[in-house]
Formats: structure tokens, C-alpha cells, sequence
């Protein structure tokens, strides 16, 4: 089945969030240790445009799968919708303070729990909540690879995980928290959105 050219588009889209997504994950947890506020500045721009980005995946994913169990996709979209928009919003904040710091303590600031997403609420914990309903229904709609569902659940399961992990522990280097994001930043989610976005331009 020929994409639409909505589906072309998305799937182009998820492919930059992908890169995106590796990008944040690369400035957040490298550049911002030698240079905090490099680092701050990229992770924030990174950040709002892989909300960007995957807003658009998450609609063509929405077509896709709506068929099969309507109530649940809703959710799903609707869920997952919020955690980009999440995204863009957190990323948006801390641009917002790289650029014009209200303090002359950035490292501190970015320390400090976004008003909007507290501890990734809506970046994380939403958005894997959302991951996990969308791939549940890819299992009940032909033509997603199987490795593309299993990528997806491992997301979601990693992208809660981070977010209880980061309401507890405050410190970025425990191994608890440091490696599950090293994980799903670097990999996990990087691959499932350029996989995802392969997939959609290829219907």
C-alpha cells in the first residue's frame, strides 16, 4: 500500500525525533558535564524539537492503528500527544533560561523541577505510558516488524522507569538512573523512531 504524503512526511519526522532524541541524550549527559551551560542550551533545543518531531509520528501512528481498538488509540494519542507537547514545552523552559538565565547559577537552575513537566512527567512518564498502549495495538495491525514492537515495549518500559527513577534520585550519575537513560537515550529511542519513520514511509 503506497504512504500518503502525510505518512511520508511523518515518517521523515520520525526519523529527525530519532536523531534528535540522540542528540538531547548526547548534549544532557556528555557536553553538559565539561560545559554546563553548552550543554543546557543544546539538550533544550534538542529536547522541544524531538516533541516536535514525534507529535507528527504519533498522529501517523494514531492512523494506523485506530481501526483495531478505537478507545485505546484515542488514549494512546492522546496520551502520547501530551508527552511531546510535554517535550517541546520542558524544552522550551529551559531554552527560555540558557538564553536569558534568571540567575547567575544556570547549573543550579536546570537542577530545579520544570513547572509544567516535573521530573519528565509528561516527557517520560506519559509519553511511555502512551508508547506502551500504541504498541500493544501494532501488535493487532499487519505490517509492523516484530522487532519494531519489541524496540517499542522496551521504550516505554525504560521511559516510566526513568521517570519514577528521576522522582527519587536527584543525582544523574546513580548508576540506577544513569544507565537506564543511557540506554533508552543513545539507543532504545533513538532507534524505534527511525525504524518507526522507515515503516511509515514505506506504506
Amino acid at each position: 500500500m503506497k504512504s500518503s504524503s502525510f505518512g511520508q512526511l511523518a515518517g521523515l519526522f520520525s526519523i529527525l525525533a530519532g536523531v534528535s532524541g540522540f542528540l538531547y541524550a548526547l548534549a544532557f549527559v556528555v557536553i553538559s558535564r565539561n560545559m554546563p551551560e553548552l550543554g543546557l542550551l543544546l539538550s533544550a533545543i534538542f529536547l522541544l524539537l524531538g516533541g516536535l518531531f514525534g507529535s507528527a509520528a504519533i498522529v501517523a501512528l494514531f492512523q494506523r492503528v485506530h481501526e483495531s481498538e478505537f478507545g485505546f488509540a484515542l488514549w494512546a494519542f492522546v496520551l502520547s500527544l501530551v508527552g511531546a507537547l510535554g517535550s517541546v514545552t520542558h524544552g522550551g523552559y529551559d531554552l527560555s533560561n540558557a538564553i536569558n538565565p534568571p540567575t547567575q547559577n544556570l547549573p543550579a537552575l536546570s537542577n530545579l523541577p520544570n513547572q509544567v513537566d516535573p521530573r519528565g512527567l509528561l516527557t517520560f512518564g506519559l509519553a511511555g505510558i502512551g508508547l506502551f498502549i500504541f504498541v500493544w495495538l501494532m501488535t493487532k495491525e499487519a505490517g509492523f516488524p516484530k522487532g519494531l514492537v519489541i524496540l517499542g515495549y522496551i521504550s516505554a518500559v525504560l521511559l516510566v522507569f526513568i521517570y519514577l527513577a528521576r522522582l527519587v534520585i536527584l543525582q544523574p550519575t546513580n548508576p540506577v538512573l544513569l544507565v537506564p537513560v543511557l540506554v533508552e537515550g543513545f539507543i532504545v529511542n533513538p532507534l524505534w523512531y527511525i525504524w518507526l519513520g522507515v515503516s511509515l514511509r514505506r506504506r
